[in-house]
């Protein structure tokens, strides 16, 4: 396996005069306060005459334009979830108990290695998984299918995920449930068989790509107030962003969860800090102040990517008018 820069495999496939973003972490790692992380989606101004093309509506253009004149890139932009959509894919069999599986080590050993390194725990959407961003001396922990993947520098290293300590083993780190966040899973039996699977885990692969491609649309809401960082958050294991005024109680909580206890399928959901009025059917959850999306209206849809980002800004909209 080869070292993974995805900034750069993506603007060397689009080509001269084009500074490609992507929603992934890249290289070299971020030593600066307060994130320790880079921002993969967000343009930087550019000063050499080069264009930029991004997953989302803030650059020059987006990857679906850059596609509708170079139709050959179509895969490379679907595959990633930077254009050229595809419908998401049938929740597959016994996807529960893997699902639980792929958060038991994502809270205890992946973000634990970031954590470990430079006190931060959030995880990132990477291709075919989920993973860190880059920490330490340009290295990052991953999952892809069913493998844990360690990158340092040049050189990568891959394994196929068993139990907590194999895998805390071939990390490098203690399995420790050190960044206690709510709703966070037990460590459990660390020598038990996880029941992780290849098709789960490129499921959720396929899911946190969804999410980050319509949590950065998101964020480029005209108007949003103190908009966060997108990030996994590995207690909850929800792709998942905060954004409108706090004080005003206009604030809330967007997230992409892959299901939890009370949910056995991915759904969408915006758990709003203050009151919501409950006379409108938008606000349907009970088992949080808020509102969710099921994943089977997802795959109903036209176009499930405009159906979650309209539910997520009718969200703030609704707490922001």
């Amino acid at each position: 396996m080869n070292p993974r820069n995805p900034k750069a495999e993506a603007s060397e496939l689009a080509g001269p005069g084009l500074t490609a973003y992507v929603l992934e972490p890249s290289p070299p790692a971020v030593t600066a306060e307060p994130f320790f992380a880079d921002d993969p989606a967000t343009p930087e101004p550019t000063s050499d005459g080069t264009r930029t093309v991004t997953p989302t509506s803030a650059g020059d253009m987006t990857w679906d334009d850059l596609v509708g004149s170079r139709p050959e890139l179509a895969e490379f932009a679907a595959d990633h979830w930077l254009g050229a959509r595809r419908a998401l894919p049938p929740v597959p069999a016994g996807y529960p108990a893997a699902r639980d599986g792929f958060h038991r080590l994502g809270y205890s050993v992946v973000a634990e290695a970031r954590r470990a390194s430079n006190s931060k725990f959030g995880l990132r959407y990477t291709h075919g998984g989920f993973g860190t961003p880059f920490f330490g001396d340009d290295e990052q922990v991953r999952v892809e299918g069913n493998s844990i993947v360690v990158q340092r520098g040049s050189s990568v290293e891959t394994a196929t995920i068993t139990s907590i300590a194999a895998a805390a083993a071939f990390v490098g780190v203690e399995p420790t449930t050190v960044a206690a966040e709510h709703d966070s899973p037990e460590l459990g039996d660390v020598n038990a068989d996880l029941g992780t699977t290849e098709e789960a885990g490129r499921f959720l692969g396929e899911w946190y790509g969804f999410s980050w491609a319509v949590i950065e649309e998101l964020r480029l809401t005209p108007g949003a107030v103190d908009v966060e960082r997108t990030q996994l958050w590995p207690g909850h294991f929800d792709a998942a962003i905060a954004m409108g005024d706090s004080e005003a109680g206009k604030r809330a909580t967007f997230g992409m969860s892959p299901g939890d206890a009370s949910h056995d399928e991915p759904y969408i959901y915006v758990a709003a800090w203050g009151d919501v009025d409950r006379s409108d059917p938008y606000w349907n959850e009970t088992n949080f102040n808020g509102a969710s999306l099921d994943y089977s209206a997802l795959l109903a849809a036209d176009d499930a990517y405009a159906t979650t980002l309209e539910f997520v800004r009718g969200g703030y909209q609704r707490l922001n008018s």
